[in-house]
């Protein structure tokens, strides 16, 4: 029985970067996004990358705070038919103001995330592009008689009169 070498580091990040670039395609490549990059809200995001992951920080982080202010709505809506309308404008009032609070304080966490993302990004590509970058072989059997005579050479020089 013979054992397979494991896969090396940069062979499977290959793969992973051509699979990347497939999904990066396929997204590029569908219609609702070509449309999309097309208007001037999809120009404008595509000119300032930051601020497009922190619109979608936003928008993913605030979904579960609508979404309980909409079932708050749809609830004391349905007892303001009961009868409950102070109520009800009193809870959606309260609610209202709570969700304003909620989604300024996931602006402030999206725009601090968002700029975490992008160091880290700038990090991690930064290490990458130096670790897997190639690089000349070290030289195992340097004359180190020759660098020795080059710099008594350049003393020699400084010394001349």
């Amino acid at each position: 029985m013979a054992k397979d070498e494991p896969p090396s580091v940069s062979r499977d990040l290959e793969v992973l970067r051509r699979k990347l670039c497939l999904l990066l395609d396929s997204f590029q490549s569908n219609k609702k996004v070509v449309a999309f990059m097309k208007s001037p809200v999809g120009r404008y995001l595509d000119r300032h990358p930051f601020l497009a992951l922190a619109v979608l920080m936003f928008v993913t982080m605030s979904a579960i705070p609508v979404g309980f202010f909409l079932l708050i709505v749809v609830l004391t809506s349905l007892g303001a038919l009961m009868g409950a309308i102070l109520l009800e404008g009193l809870i959606i009032s309260v609610c209202g103001l709570s969700l304003l609070c909620i989604l300024c304080g996931l602006g402030f966490v999206s725009l601090a995330m968002s700029g975490i993302a992008m160091i880290s990004y700038v990090v991690v590509s930064c290490l990458m592009n130096y670790w897997f970058s190639p690089r000349p072989l070290p030289q195992k059997h340097a004359n180190t008689n020759c660098q020795l005579a080059m710099k008594s050479a350049d003393f020699e020089g400084l010394y001349q009169e």
